[in-house]
């Protein structure tokens, strides 16, 4: 089985960016119409400056944040320059759940939650695509990896 890579949503990195862009493009508006001065226009492009670090935080923190399905593991790696990385046997997952906010609802999208036999706390992977489809796909191979239960035979007395 090959490689499959998730990660967290883009639609909050480019609503933020939508967002950004609308704003600095008001401000110059403003600027060039209503304020006419040096010191003003040079307060609006460093606010611009400073208010692009939201949508950038977003890209970065969503480029941080990548879950692996591969064979029978689920690795979860999080982090940029230290890098912690979690992995999970696929048959170990005992409990998956789908949590969704109304305005995830609405975009499709949600948190995935997983509990494994002997982890100390759930894994929760934030703001995905279609998760119940990713949640029922886990399962899914989660009970390919399980090994087939032995039937028993009764004897008869």
């Amino acid at each position: 089985m090959s490689e499959q890579v998730i990660r967290p949503t883009l639609k909050w990195v480019r609503f933020a960016y939508t967002v950004w862009f609308l704003i600095a493009f008001v401000a110059v508006l403003v600027c060039n119409n209503y304020w006419k001065g040096e010191y003003l226009e040079w307060v609006a492009a460093g606010v611009g400056v400073l208010w692009i670090l939201w949508p950038l935080r977003l890209q970065i923190r969503r480029r941080m944040t990548k879950l692996v399905i591969e064979g029978d593991k689920l690795r979860l790696e999080v982090g940029l320059i230290s890098k912690t990385t979690r992995t999970l046997q696929l048959s170990k997952i005992q409990d998956l759940t789908v949590k969704q906010t109304l305005i995830q609802r609405m975009l499709k999208l949600g948190d995935l939650q997983l509990e494994t036999a002997g982890e100390s706390g759930p894994l929760v992977i934030r703001n995905l695509d279609y998760p119940q489809a990713l949640a029922d796909q886990i399962m899914d191979l989660a009970r390919e990896q399980q090994p087939p239960q032995t039937k028993r035979k009764e004897q008869k007395n």
